[in-house]
């Protein structure tokens, strides 16, 4: 699913996005690395490459990073990374990877526990509508998220765009999770207590010409 700056067709959009409603259900409402919403008094920190506060972070040393390689330039993301480049001198892919992955944990997180004021300045409209609609549905049915990012393998450029100044970078990430899905009463309703590999194509945008340096999920699938 694109972003509110593409003409989609009315009947088209209607069913990606009921698509991707049941997407969040089964693949993105199961997963997060942070159960509970940031407190107001909580520490913020940058997020690299993203332009949105996220709450400190705790790191474990001895987990090793996530592998972030960049396209070759001959490819044609490499390519559209360059021209990204030239239009704004303080964008760097190595940079966006980083931040790409601060954003990643907290946009399941914040999904995971229905936080909607952490999710809004960071997703594309259609993309918060879509969002919004999962969480609103999982409330309905008294759901609850119990989930866990063990560990992210990697973070890929699959493509990359640019459109005048309309930068598109679509990421393929492949994570290790623990989650599953309660119902009111607190039963299993999906999910297991068990690490699964689950691989995730995100796309984020970003106008370049405009001040603001927020990258924004605009589109989500499984891989």
């Amino acid at each position: 699913m694109g972003s509110g700056s593409f003409p989609i067709d009315l009947l088209l959009f209607g069913m990606i996005a009921a698509f991707l409603v049941l997407r969040l259900r089964s693949i993105l409402g199961r997963k997060t690395g942070f159960e509970r919403p940031a407190q107001p008094d909580a520490p913020q920190t940058p997020v690299p490459g993203i332009g949105r506060p996220a709450p400190a972070l705790a790191t474990d040393s001895r987990v090793e990073p996530a592998v972030r390689p960049l396209p070759d330039p001959g490819t044609p993301a490499g390519a559209a990374l360059a021209q990204m480049r030239a239009v704004d001198r303080n964008f760097d892919p190595q940079h966006f990877l980083n931040g790409a992955e601060a954003a990643f944990r907290l946009i399941v997180g914040a999904f995971a526990a229905g936080d909607r004021v952490a999710l809004r300045p960071l997703l594309a409209d259609d993309t918060y509508r879509s969002f919004e609609a999962a969480i609103a549905a999982r409330e309905a049915a008294g759901e609850t998220q119990r989930s866990e990012i063990k560990r992210i393998e990697s973070l890929t450029i699959e493509e990359a765009a640019l459109s005048g100044t309309h930068a598109v970078i679509t990421l393929r990430i492949v994570s290790d999770q623990v989650a599953e899905t309660l119902d009111r009463d607190g039963r299993p309703v999906s999910g297991a207590d068990a690490v699964a590999e689950i691989t995730d194509v995100w796309s984020f945008e970003r106008d370049l010409a405009q001040p603001d340096p927020a990258w924004r999920l605009s589109a989500a699938r499984s891989g």
